[in-house]
C-alpha cells in the first residue's frame, strides 16, 4: 500500500461503467493480490458516466481504502477516454491496466510485475486470454480474424489485441496520446512509441455479474480504427505520400483522358457529348484536390513540431555492455 505522500511502484487503471455489482469484490481483489508483493501500489478507477450506483460505491470505498484513488466524469466518454484519464494521474513506475467486470484476474498482476522489474529490456506485457470462458463461436471467430487482420496490417504480432490486463513502463504511457477508440491499438501506439512488447497467457473468467458493454458494432469500429492507426504508422509525418499519391492516380489518367480528347477537338470531331470528357473532368478535380489536401497536411505537421521544437525521432538508453569475448584484438599476445 502507499499515502498520499510517498509516490506508490504500482498504479492500477481500471476504467469503469455500470460495474456496480462487481465493485465491492473488484477493490477487495486487487487489494489483496497487490498486499501481497509488499510494494506500494494505488488503484484508480475511472466511473465514465456510470447510469448505476457505481460512482457512490467507488466514493464509499475510497472513504475506508487509502489507495483507491477514483475519479468520476462527467458524463460517459468512452473507454479510451476514461484510459487517458488513469494515465494522466497515475504515479507508479508500472502502470497496469484490466477491465472491471471481474473477467481478468487480479491475482496475475503481481506476476506480471516481476516478470517485468526482472526483464528490463521489456517495456510492455500483454495478456493473452488462452482460454476465454466468455466466448462462443460467433465471438471467437471474428475476434480471431481481427486479432490476425490487426498483426498482418500493423506488423506487431499479438494473439489477442482485446485483452484489457497489461502492464507498462510509466515511460511508455508518457509517450503516447489516446483519443477517439484508439484503446484497443494501445500495443501498436507503444510499438510506433519504441516499445518492446511480449505476450503472455493470463487467467480468464466468465462474467457472474453485470452485462457486457460491447455489440456488434464495434467489428465495424474496430474496422475503421485500423485504417487509421495503419494511416497514422505510415504517413503521419508524411501525409503528402497518402494524398498526394491517390491524388497522382487520379489525375493521370484524366489528364490522358483529356488531353486525348482535346486532340480530337482540334481534328475536327465533338467531343461535348462524350462520358470521356465527364469522367476525365471529374477525375483531375479529385487528383487535384488531394494533392492540395497532402500539401496542406505536410503544412500542419510543420505547424505542429516546427514551433515547440518536437523531433521526429525518440533515443533509447544504451543497453547494458555486455562481456567481450575474447578475439584477435582483445587477446594477450
Amino acid at each position: 500500500m502507499t499515502d498520499a505522500v510517498s509516490p506508490p511502484l504500482i498504479s492500477v487503471v481500471i476504467p469503469v461503467y455500470d460495474e456496480a455489482e462487481n465493485l465491492p469484490d473488484l477493490v477487495a481483489r486487487v487489494g489483496a493480490a497487490l498486499s501481497r508483493t509488499s510494494k506500494p501500489f494505488e488503484l484508480i478507477c475511472i466511473d465514465d458516466g456510470s447510469r448505476d450506483d457505481s460512482a457512490h460505491i467507488l466514493a464509499q470505498l475510497a472513504a475506508r481504502t487509502p489507495w483507491l484513488q477514483p475519479r468520476f466524469l462527467i458524463r460517459n466518454y468512452g473507454q479510451t477516454a476514461a484510459l487517458q484519464a488513469g494515465f494522466d494521474i497515475a504515479r507508479g513506475q508500472y502502470i497496469v491496466t484490466l477491465d472491471g467486470d471481474l473477467q481478468n484476474d487480479p491475482d496475475d498482476i503481481p506476476e506480471l510485475i516481476e516478470k517485468m522489474e526482472n526483464s528490463p529490456e521489456i517495456d510492455m506485457i500483454s495478456g493473452w486470454r488462452k482460454a476465454r470462458q466468455d466466448a462462443t463461436l460467433s465471438r471467437k471467430l471474428p475476434s480471431m480474424i481481427a486479432n490476425r487482420l490487426i498483426s498482418k496490417v500493423t506488423g506487431v504480432k499479438l494473439h489477442d489485441y482485446g485483452c484489457a490486463l497489461k502492464v507498462y513502463r510509466r515511460e511508455i504511457i508518457e509517450r503516447i496520446q489516446l483519443y477517439g477508440e484508439l484503446h484497443r491499438f494501445i500495443p501498436i501506439l507503444a510499438a510506433e512509441a519504441g516499445a518492446r512488447i511480449v505476450e503472455v497467457p493470463v487467467r480468464h473468467h466468465a462474467r457472474t455479474r453485470g452485462t457486457s458493454k460491447y455489440g456488434i458494432d464495434r467489428t465495424f469500429r474496430v474496422a475503421l480504427d485500423l485504417l487509421l492507426i495503419k494511416f497514422l504508422m505510415r504517413y503521419l509525418h508524411r501525409p503528402l505520400h497518402a494524398f498526394g499519391g491517390i491524388g497522382l492516380w487520379l489525375l493521370t489518367p484524366g489528364a490522358l483522358s483529356l488531353a486525348w480528347l482535346g486532340g480530337l477537338k482540334l481534328m475536327g470531331e465533338s467531343i461535348g457529348g462524350r462520358p470521356l470528357l465527364l469522367v476525365g473532368v471529374m477525375l483531375c478535380l479529385m487528383g487535384v484536390q488531394l494533392i492540395a489536401i497532402g500539401v496542406l497536411g505536410e503544412i500542419l505537421i510543420r505547424v505542429y513540431h516546427e514551433p515547440k521544437g518536437r523531433a521526429l525521432y525518440r533515443v533509447r538508453a544504451a543497453p547494458r555492455p555486455r562481456p567481450l569475448q575474447p578475439g584477435p584484438e582483445t587477446a594477450n599476445p
